[in-house]
């Protein structure tokens, strides 16, 4: 068959590119997972059901497609290689809808949101595509789970603590939206071509807060980490320029929540970000703008 052992051999995988006339891009960060049991490990950390409605953003070859398909009652990918698309299409035919461009934009577009969501993600755009996931309401108001793969560095971003040089408006977000568990590490090893770095596994339990309240809690992350090494205090006129609103008010506001002026946000917890959004709610004329 044309794409037996495919997935595990990367002699195999060289062999239908050239067959096609493909080649890989560097700059959609092309990397097949050719181990089947880390391609397993993620697929049983995302829990999929016989009822659920799966999205797999960047399918590749398929490898980690074809143990979804087995798994759950439809799977809608994500991809935007047109060559690659052609390979999904003939290997799987109608048990796959496919979803064409990048996936930035095509994934708060799409129609029936799902069940849970799994990804090998590109490196360069993996930040922009949680980020999109994760502020888009109906993509994670009632998904179950999100399971991906991302570059070491971004994973550590996104469950830093307080107090730690990881931690960043995007550890905030994240956190605020999602319970969020580092589901291990995977070696370079475990792809082809092998990546310049390591890859970890991140585990997502949607947890969303009120689109609103999502909207101002980034912009408060944001402002008040505007200047990292800057205080609170310093940060919180960004963030009244930002809300159009006085500066000792916002001051006042934050002192409210429990935020100390002279510290840090990098010392700041979740919590305390969405009660500053909260009380800051109560300026009158927020709508929701960033």
């Amino acid at each position: 068959m044309v794409f037996e052992g495919l997935d595990d051999s990367p002699r195999r995988i060289r062999e239908l590119l050239d067959e096609r006339g493909l080649s890989l891009k560097k700059r959609w960060g092309q990397n097949f997972m050719i181990s089947r049991a880390a391609r397993e490990r993620i697929v049983a950390s995302l829990e999929p059901d016989a009822d659920d409605l799966v999205w797999e953003i960047g399918s590749g070859l398929g490898a980690i497609t074809e143990l979804l398909v087995e798994r759950a009652r439809r799977v809608v990918v994500f991809e935007v290689d047109y060559g690659l698309m052609q390979v999904i299409e003939e290997r799987f035919g109608e048990t796959v809808s496919i979803v064409a461009g990048d996936a930035v934009k095509t994934l708060p577009a799409a129609d029936e949101p799902p069940d849970r969501i799994a990804g090998n993600l590109p490196y360069r755009s993996a930040a922009a595509i949680v980020s999109a996931i994760l502020e888009t309401p109906r993509l994670i108001s009632g998904a179950k789970r999100l399971v991906f793969t991302v570059q070491r560095e971004m994973a550590l971003r996104m469950v830093a603590a307080p107090d730690t040089s990881d931690y960043s408006p995007f550890s905030v977000l994240c956190q605020l939206n999602a319970r969020v568990k580092h589901g291990g590490d995977l070696s370079r090893g475990n792809f082809y071509p092998a990546p310049d770095v390591v890859s970890s596994i991140v585990i997502m339990d949607p947890a969303p807060l009120e689109p609103t309240m999502r909207a101002l809690c980034a912009q408060v992350a944001r402002a008040l980490f505007a200047q990292r090494r800057k205080t609170i205090s310093n940060n919180a006129s960004s963030l009244a320029d930002a809300l159009g609103a006085d500066v000792g008010t916002v001051r006042s506001i934050i002192v409210a929540a429990g935020v100390d002026l002279s510290a840090r946000a990098e010392s700041v917890p979740p919590g305390l970000f969405l009660e500053i959004a909260r009380r800051l709610s109560g300026l009158g004329d927020y709508s929701g703008r960033t």
